[in-house]
C-alpha cells in the first residue's frame, strides 16, 4: 500500500527507506541543497524533501529536479530522518525523484501562495490543491462520516429518497423541471397554432413520466413514509432549488440531512437536534483539529473558541412570540424591523444568539403563515409546532417541526393554501392508515460546513457550486 503523508509524518525518524507521492507546493535551492515541499492532500501538512548535492546525485535525478516547479506531481525516495528545521518533526533525505506530470510556471495558475476565493471559483477543478480547499474537502468528508455515525448509533435507517419528484415539499414552486420533451418543438408548435399565451399549457401526458416532474427540494415527505414503517430514518443527499439568488448563502444544488422520527413530539425533536449539532461539533474538534486550526489561523480567528462555546453552553429555548418581543425592544438597530408575523432575518437571529443569550437558541411556535403546510398547528390556531436552531455568528442552522398527523387537519391546511390535494394522495394515506405523531428536521450540510470552517461564502464549501449562470465544471 502506498503510504500517505499524514502517516509518514507520525513515524519514527529512524532512517528507514521510504517513498512519498504527491504534488509540489514549493521548491527552494541553495548552492548545494534543494528543498521541496510535497503534499498529497491527506492532511494540511506537507513533507520536506531535501536533496544534498554534496552527497552525490546521479544525472537522471538532476534531470528530474530541473523539471520540478510548483504543482508538479512527483515520486521521491529517501531516508526518513529527524528534521533540523522548526515546525516539522521529520523530513526525507531524498536521493531519487521522478516527475509524473510537470506544471509549467508560465501557465499553471496556482503559482502564488494566496489567491482570492473569487479567482479560485473560476478554476474549481484546481482549487482543491490549495491549502484552504484541501482542508474544506477533508472537513466535508469527515463531517459526512460523522452524520452517518450519529444516526447509526441511535438506531436510524438510511433511506435514499428520490431526486426526481412530482410533489413540491415547500410549496414555493422554485423547482427545476425534468422532461424529455423537445421544448423547442413545443414552442414552435405553439407559435404555429397561434396558441394564447395566457391559457397555453404543456401536455405532460406526452412526457416521460406522463406528468410534470421536478428535481426535489427536500426528501422529507418521502422520508416520512419510511418513518411510519421503520420508526427512525434519515436522508442525506442532494437537493435542488431554482431560486435566482446570487447571495453568499444560496446554492442551486446543495446537500440536506433530514431525519424523520415516528412517535417524536416537538420536545423530542428539539432534544435530538441539540444532541446532533453538539455531536457534529465535537467530532470536528476530535477528528479535524489540524484543519480547524488552519481555519482558525488563516480564515476566521476565534473559530475554535466559537465551536467549543456552542458545545459547552446550554441551549436556550424560547417561543417565537418571546423572541419578537425581545427584538422589538431594539428595533432601531435592525435593517429589517421585527414584528409579530415576520420571518426572522439573519440579523435578528444573530442578535438573539450573540447579544441576548450569548449562546445557541432554539426558537419554537412560529406563525403558521410563514411555515410549511405539513407542520402541526397549535391549539391557538395561529402558530405551528415548529423549531429553528440558531447558533452564534451564523443564525439558523437547523429547522424542523412536529408534522401534522391528523388527516382532516392536514387536508384542510392543503386546501387553505391552494395546493392540489390530489398531488398529495399518498402523503395523506400515511394519516389515513396507522397514523402516529412524528417529527423531523433538516440541516443544510453546506450551512454546517460554513460554520465549522469559518468560510463566508457557501460556494466555497461544496466542490463544484451550482448557482445561477454557473454550471461549467
Amino acid at each position: 500500500m502506498i503510504p500517505l503523508i499524514k502517516d509518514i509524518l507520525t513515524r519514527n525518524p529512524n532512517g528507514e527507506e521510504i517513498t512519498v507521492y504527491g504534488w509540489v507546493r514549493t521548491k527552494r535551492e541553495t548552492k548545494n541543497l534543494i528543498f521541496i515541499q510535497v503534499n498529497d492532500g491527506s492532511c494540511i501538512d506537507s513533507i520536506q524533501l531535501t536533496f544534498d548535492r554534496d552527497k552525490g546525485l546521479d544525472a537522471q535525478t538532476e534531470k528530474e529536479l530541473s523539471k520540478i516547479t510548483t504543482g508538479a506531481s512527483v515520486r521521491a525516495t529517501g531516508a526518513l530522518v529527524k528534521s533540523p528545521a522548526s515546525g516539522q518533526a521529520v523530513e526525507i533525505a531524498a536521493h531519487t525523484v521522478f516527475v509524473y506530470g510537470e506544471a509549467p510556471a508560465e501557465t499553471f495558475p496556482l503559482q502564488k501562495k494566496r489567491h482570492s476565493f473569487e479567482f479560485l471559483r473560476e478554476i474549481a477543478h484546481l482549487r482543491a490543491r490549495t491549502n484552504t480547499f484541501g482542508a474544506v474537502a477533508r472537513m466535508r468528508s469527515q463531517m459526512a462520516f460523522a452524520v452517518h455515525s450519529f444516526f447509526r448509533e441511535r438506531g436510524f435507517q438510511y433511506v435514499h429518497t428520490p431526486l426526481i419528484t412530482a410533489s413540491d415539499c415547500e410549496g414555493a414552486g422554485e423547482m427545476f423541471h425534468v422532461t424529455t420533451l423537445n421544448m423547442q418543438e413545443v414552442v414552435r408548435k405553439a407559435l404555429r397554432d397561434k396558441a394564447d399565451p395566457e391559457t397555453f399549457t404543456i401536455d405532460y401526458k406526452q412526457d416521460f413520466f406522463e406528468k410534470e416532474a421536478n428535481l426535489t427540494v427536500s426528501g422529507q415527505l418521502e422520508a416520512e413514509t419510511y418513518a411510519t414503517a421503520l420508526s427512525r430514518v434519515y436522508t442525506f443527499g442532494p437537493t435542488f432549488r431554482a431560486e435566482n439568488s446570487n447571495t453568499t448563502r444560496h446554492l442551486s444544488e446543495f446537500w440536506m440531512i433530514e431525519p424523520e422520527m415516528a412517535f417524536f413530539r416537538l420536545e423530542d425533536n428539539m432534544e435530538l437536534a441539540e444532541e446532533f449539532i453538539v455531536y457534529l461539533l465535537k467530532w470536528a474538534i476530535t477528528h479535524c483539529y489540524s484543519d480547524l486550526k488552519f481555519f482558525d489561523t488563516h480564515v476566521k480567528p476565534g473559530l475554535i473558541d466559537t465551536v467549543e462555546h456552542v458545545i459547552q453552553t446550554p441551549f436556550t429555548r424560547i417561543s417565537y412570540t418571546e423572541a419578537v418581543k425581545l427584538l422589538e425592544k431594539k428595533a432601531s438597530v435592525f435593517e429589517f424591523k421585527p414584528y409579530w408575523g415576520c420571518d426572522l432575518q439573519s440579523e435578528h437571529e444573530k442578535y438573539l444568539t450573540d447579544e441576548v443569550f450569548k449562546g445557541p437558541v432554539i426558537v419554537t411556535d412560529y406563525p403558521k403563515e410563514i411555515k410549511a403546510f405539513y407542520m402541526k398547528q397549535n391549539e391557538d390556531g395561529k402558530t405551528v409546532r415548529a423549531m429553528d436552531m440558531l447558533v452564534p455568528a451564523l443564525g439558523e442552522i437547523i429547522g424542523g417541526s412536529e408534522r401534522e398527523e391528523n388527516l382532516a387537519a392536514l387536508e384542510s391546511r392543503i386546501t387553505e393554501l391552494g395546493l392540489d390535494i390530489k398531488d398529495y394522495w399518498w402523503y395523506l394515506d400515511l394519516r389515513r392508515y396507522g397514523t402516529v405523531p412524528h417529527s423531523g428536521f433538516g440541516l443544510g450540510f453546506e450551512r454546517l460546513l460554513l460554520y465549522i470552517t469559518g468560510m463566508t461564502n457557501i460556494r466555497d464549501v461544496i466542490p463544484f457550486p451550482r448557482t445561477p449562470k454557473s454550471a461549467e465544471f
